[in-house]
């Protein structure tokens, strides 16, 4: 059992600066809150305009889930392989993400592409007109 230390040996009196040292049954911060807590996004994107942008959002505390495409997936991906393997500015712009591969001209795919727009707070995306193919422009209604 941790016994509370008294205060007159928490002051370090030899250092040039008096710090306080918290004792060790002092239980942690609660863990703070984020704006963007309890959101979902869902992005389709690539390159940099977009997953910049939901970087932002999960730096918040939103849940972001980028969807790429099969097999490669976004081609930022393949820019460097400095990180591990992996692309600096992919890991830069995409961390604290989830990823998830979909084909878009695929029914199955996009049927679980539009289950989590459906239920997501946020979408955004970043492709070029008609990117998401002609199977994918009922995706956008709810």
């Amino acid at each position: 059992m941790l016994r509370p230390i008294p205060a007159r040996h928490l002051v370090r009196t030899n250092s040039p600066f008096r710090q306080t040292i918290r004792s060790l049954s002092t239980p942690p911060p609660p863990p703070q809150s984020r704006p963007l807590d309890g959101i979902t996004v869902v992005s389709l994107e690539q390159a940099i305009a977009a997953p910049f942008c939901t970087r932002q959002l999960a730096d918040l505390g939103a849940r972001v889930i980028k969807v790429e495409r099969p097999p490669t997936g976004d081609f930022a991906r393949a820019y460097d392989a400095r990180v591990k393997g992996l692309s600096s500015h992919f890991v830069w712009t995409n961390r604290g993400k989830e990823s998830l591969a979909l084909d878009l001209k695929n029914t199955r795919d996009l049927t679980v592409l539009k289950k989590l727009v459906g239920k997501a707070d946020v979408l955004v995306q970043n492709l070029a007109p008609g990117g998401g193919g002609a199977s994918g422009a009922g995706v956008w209604s709810r």
